[in-house]
């Protein structure tokens, strides 16, 4: 799932900003509806552990040159090229081990609470 091209500028403007936003409050479910984002740079994940609420959309940036992946049992980005995002609704609470699948030296953790 890709970011649609209308959010792509204001993602990319949460990274440059600090890595995460409110874009609602809590909804009656629980659910939680902010976006953070994991930078994807110098081969590896920041943060590398990630802390969200149920409902949150994590995003991934790749600032390298090359592809990544965010691979896990739960989600699997495909190849995130060099300069593209990709997007993911933690929605499925626990702590979620992912790295990418081309460089399996990287790894990172979604903890979705």
């Amino acid at each position: 799932m890709h970011c649609p091209a209308q959010t792509a500028a204001a993602i990319l403007a949460l990274a440059v900003i600090g890595g995460s936003a409110r874009s609602a409050e809590n909804g009656a479910d629980g659910t939680d509806s902010t976006t953070q984002v994991v930078t994807i740079q110098n081969m590896q994940f920041e943060p590398a552990e990630l802390i969200v609420k149920r409902g949150s959309r994590v995003v991934w940036i790749n600032k390298d040159l090359f592809p990544h992946t965010a691979t896990a049992q739960e989600f699997d980005s495909g190849s995130i090229q060099a300069g593209a995002s990709w997007s993911h609704v933690a929605s499925r609470p626990g702590e979620h081990a992912y790295l990418c699948s081309f460089h399996p030296t990287m790894k990172g953790r979604l903890i979705v609470r």
